[in-house]
């Protein structure tokens, strides 16, 4: 097996123009489908996550001075940070679902036309 040669076309081929300009659209809308679900489910997983942290911190003493006042209000924060990571999840699938189902329709179109070109 010629290592050399499967390199020589893998890089080839990505640099080789794109015919298909029906699979690039594909491809286009179906990153627009799941993009929206994607982005929200990043970024309010880390900002859960980072309430969670403070919560933790204030719990074990790390800031707010160790009062039992600040240790309730930590648990607090971290309550809340723990049922937005446990939220976040079905959140996602939600906003994916309806993500694919508003561009299923055009995706089922350009697959099939793609398909049927082939053969």
């Amino acid at each position: 097996m010629n290592t050399d040669k499967i390199y020589a076309e893998a890089v080839a081929n990505e640099y080789a123009p794109k015919d298909t300009s029906k699979v690039i659209a594909l491809k286009k809308l179906d990153r627009k489908a799941k993009s929206p679900a994607n982005i929200f489910a990043y970024t309010f997983g880390i900002i859960m996550t980072l309430i969670l942290g403070v919560g933790m911190c204030l719990c074990m003493n790390v800031i707010g001075g160790g009062s039992q006042l600040m240790m309730v209000i930590g648990v607090i924060v971290g309550i809340i940070g723990i049922a937005g990571v446990c939220i976040n999840y079905p959140v996602y699938k939600k906003m994916l679902e309806h993500g694919k189902s508003k561009y299923a329709y055009e995706i089922i179109q350009l697959a099939k036309e793609i398909s049927d070109e082939e053969q």
